[in-house]
């Protein structure tokens, strides 16, 4: 959520930020301005009435105390008039903030200066590209390479739960098992506290890192309960700093954590959805950082650095993209996309996104530090995926094959599948 005070000194700047991102209700910039400055006007008025009832409540005392009920019992009628404009300024405050909050859920973060215009993927920016990307006419996808080996059944799946949950068996079961360590492991080395969080969260945790209201829609909800199944360990982990008022001496915060994930991505269909491509349940481990606003950036470069010798280590061919203005995410400044050559599919998979959201999660989530000066600053907020299993495992089989047809694993995981080969 972007801070009011933030765009009340830089509209322009807002103004033209959201406009690389093609936001079509740059009316509710001024709507904001406006419904703040009846708050604040409200704020003050109310303050005042208190001030005021304050100083006759002590009046209305000192006049019992020395004897003067009479004129004592008439100020109690005026403040009895007071309560009631209290009350009248108190409800009118509340509808204040809650429509000035309402209208702050709709708009997304500013972007970072370096993110371009743009309106879809096609316009992002290739930062970095690594390895051979060339198309392998006798690569088997690996939908087939799972049911060939028996490492994953996607019709089990749908026998069990529906489309999009697919059953990891055997050699399949283990490497996704090693990646999953070995991604923990990687993560703890650079620095990284690894977190099991709750794989449900309530309401609040969805607001506060902008999950809700912005995809609500692709979020599994347990209505009984009031609880949202999990997209990202991001969510869990980002809120346990929900509410928290840090001392500077505590940051940088660095988390890892594993988990599940689940989303309903309505209206997949197609090729695009086939195999490991697209599922509803699938499993990644995150990274999770709380910066100072000025380290915040140096930091992003450190994740993207991070997750680069992930990639490196598994022999996969990838690029970078710095995601324009159109492509990037509601609550994100910046986000750095990485992406996999499919060499059976013949082209570019998503595997990873690393993100500074800058103060717009803190803000949600009233996460503060105070710095040196006493002073309570917003803190900048990041996370990154490192990595999403589904299609590195997809990745891994694909460009690891072997011209006898067997699958190689990749030496950096040997030790923890516990086999070199699929076969």
């Amino acid at each position: 959520m972007l801070v009011v005070s933030a765009i009340q000194e830089n509209k322009e700047k807002v103004i033209e930020g959201l406009k690389k991102r093609n936001f079509k209700q740059l009316e509710l910039v001024d709507e904001v301005l406006n419904m703040d400055e009846l708050r604040r006007k409200t704020q003050f008025e109310l303050d005042n009435l208190l001030a005021e009832s304050n100083k006759l409540s002590k009046e209305i005392g000192q006049l019992f105390q020395q004897g003067k009920a009479d004129e004592a019992n008439v100020l109690k009628e005026k403040t009895a008039e007071q309560k009631t404009q209290i009350k009248e300024a108190q409800d009118l405050l509340v509808k204040y903030e809650e429509s000035l909050k309402s209208m702050l859920y709709q708009i997304p973060n500013v972007p970072s200066e370096k993110v371009v215009a743009g309106v879809t993927a096609e316009d992002n920016e290739i930062v970095f590209t690594n390895g051979d990307a060339s198309p392998k006419t006798d690569a088997i996808p690996h939908w087939e390479l799972a049911k060939k080996f028996n490492l994953i059944d996607f019709e089990l799946g749908v026998k069990i739960t529906g489309a999009g949950f697919p059953v990891y068996i055997g050699k399949g079961a283990r490497l996704q098992r090693a990646l999953i360590q070995y991604f923990l492991d990687k993560n703890t080395e650079a620095g990284y506290t690894e977190i099991i969080p709750p794989f449900m969260v309530n309401e609040a945790s969805g607001y506060g890192t902008g999950q809700l209201p912005d995809k609500e829609g692709q979020m599994y909800f347990v209505n009984e309960d009031n609880l949202y199944l999990i997209p990202t360990s991001e969510v869990p982990v980002t809120n346990i700093y929900r509410d928290e008022l840090l001392n500077e001496s505590q940051l940088p915060i660095q988390l890892t954590a594993y988990s599940p994930c689940f989303r309903r991505e309505a209206g997949s269909y197609g090729k695009d959805v086939r195999g490991l491509n697209r599922l509803h349940q699938f499993e990644k481990v995150e990274i999770v950082r709380i910066e100072k606003p000025e380290n915040s950036y140096a930091a992003l470069e450190t994740m993207v650095d991070h997750v680069k010798g992930l990639l490196e280590d598994l022999e996969l061919p990838y690029r970078i993209l710095r995601l324009c203005g159109g492509d990037t995410g509601f609550a994100s400044a910046m986000t750095y996309d990485f992406e996999v050559f499919s060499a059976a599919q013949e082209k570019w998979l998503e595997v990873s996104s690393v993100s500074n959201f800058e103060t717009f999660q803190a803000n949600r989530l009233k996460l503060r530090f105070k710095n040196n000066e006493g002073k309570n600053e917003f803190c900048h907020t990041l996370n990154g995926s490192a990595l999403a299993l589904p299609r590195i495992m997809a990745c891994i089989l694909e460009n690891h094959q072997q011209a006898d047809g067997s699958i190689k694993i990749p030496e950096k995981i040997r030790n923890y599948t516990g086999f070199d080969l699929i076969n």
